[in-house]
């Protein structure tokens, strides 16, 4: 039995670690899961589309966590010109992050049509840019929730097939249909999969306001795709978790709860109690670790600290909520599987 895993360097490519107080009280605990660098989503209020904003607001996150690498991310917008895209290149921004508009938490501002934003796109390819797709189509002529993924599917096709060089993610896959779409791309396409959607369903989310993220959870068989691809060794595969943290207030509206699970404080030991359940713990570094990394051109000597990661099989409770002096009950986040038992903890060396 294995009581211990060297994971190395650990990478979250997915994160959501918003600003003010809720910034305050989520960024520190990037560590407490185990990760060493992390790629962040730039969907704030207003979005971050001036590359200077972006360096500015990386900055007030490495005042809370100085030994996490940031990657950040531009938010697709009108105002991201090829030229943007040269400057933010110039000044060490990763990525531009696409919002369909309206489908999820602050994409007000997103896309309602690609074409638009080809002479981008083909400014990202030409200055090796990632495009971080969240691959959903809004609700409405026979889309919903449940196939809002899989309808987007010919947009993820289509962009490849025009702009062959550029590197894509398809961001937290929720359906077999998008991990088979994945596998048809060229090595040039990946993906990123979440904690929870290795563990919920449609079920999981219905009536329980803190299991529901958007692309929602779907059928079993769609989650026993994402661990097949999890597990599988495909480094077309790798560790983002979408942990994106709303006050409770948000998650009990009679409007609507927000779309997020929270689940940056344990991200490595959900992962890994999934893929000890089906036998694959060896496969686990490569999921969190190198896979995610390459795709991203990242090597341990790019990272701000070398420490590393050591899985221990040791148990531990999931907080039942996460809060600060500064917030209020209302404010508290609920992390995934709050009160619940996990196997696994970690440690840095």
């Amino acid at each position: 039995m294995t009581d211990s895993i060297e994971l190395g360097c650990p990478g979250d490519f997915h994160v959501h670690l918003r600003d003010g107080d809720m910034k305050n009280l989520v960024t520190p605990t990037i560590r407490e899961g185990g990760v060493s660098v992390v790629y962040v989503m730039p969907n704030l209020v207003p979005p971050l589309i001036d590359p200077e904003v972006v360096l500015e607001y990386k900055k007030s996150l490495q005042k809370l966590s100085p030994k996490t690498t940031f990657l950040m991310s531009l938010y697709l917008s009108p105002k991201i010109t090829p030229e943007v895209v040269e400057q933010a290149k110039k000044a060490g921004i990763t990525g531009i992050k696409c919002y369909p508009a309206g489908v999820t938490t602050n994409s007000d501002h997103g896309v309602s049509s690609y074409e638009p934003f080809y002479p981008t796109f083909a400014a990202m390819e030409k200055h090796n840019m990632i495009l971080n797709l969240h691959g959903e189509c809004p609700s409405g002529h026979g889309i919903h929730v449940l196939n809002a993924e899989e309808k987007f599917l010919p947009t993820l096709k289509d962009l490849h097939q025009r702009f062959p060089k550029l590197r894509i993610i398809l961001e937290h896959c929720t359906s077999e249909a998008a991990i088979n779409a994945v596998l048809e791309c060229g090595d040039n396409v990946a993906a990123t999969i979440t904690a929870h959607h290795l563990y919920l369903i449609v079920d999981n989310w219905g009536g329980n306001a803190h299991n529901f993220c958007k692309p929602v959870a779907k059928l079993p068989a769609d989650r026993d795709a994402l661990i097949k691809a999890a597990t599988s060794g495909n480094p077309k595969f790798f560790f983002g978790s979408d942990s994106a943290p709303h006050p409770v207030k948000n998650k009990a509206k009679a409007s609507g709860a927000a779309a997020g699970v929270f689940t940056q404080a344990y991200a490595i030991p959900y992962v890994a109690e999934v893929f000890e359940q089906v036998g694959k713990l060896d496969y686990l570094k490569g999921f969190v670790t190198d896979f995610g990394k390459k795709f991203y051109g990242i090597s341990d000597d790019d990272l701000v600290d070398k420490s590393t990661v050591t899985l221990v099989k040791s148990t531990q409770v999931v907080e039942t909520s996460l809060t600060s002096a500064a917030l209020t009950d209302g404010d508290a986040v609920i992390p995934f599987r709050a009160g619940e038992k996990l196997k696994w903890s970690v440690t840095w060396s």
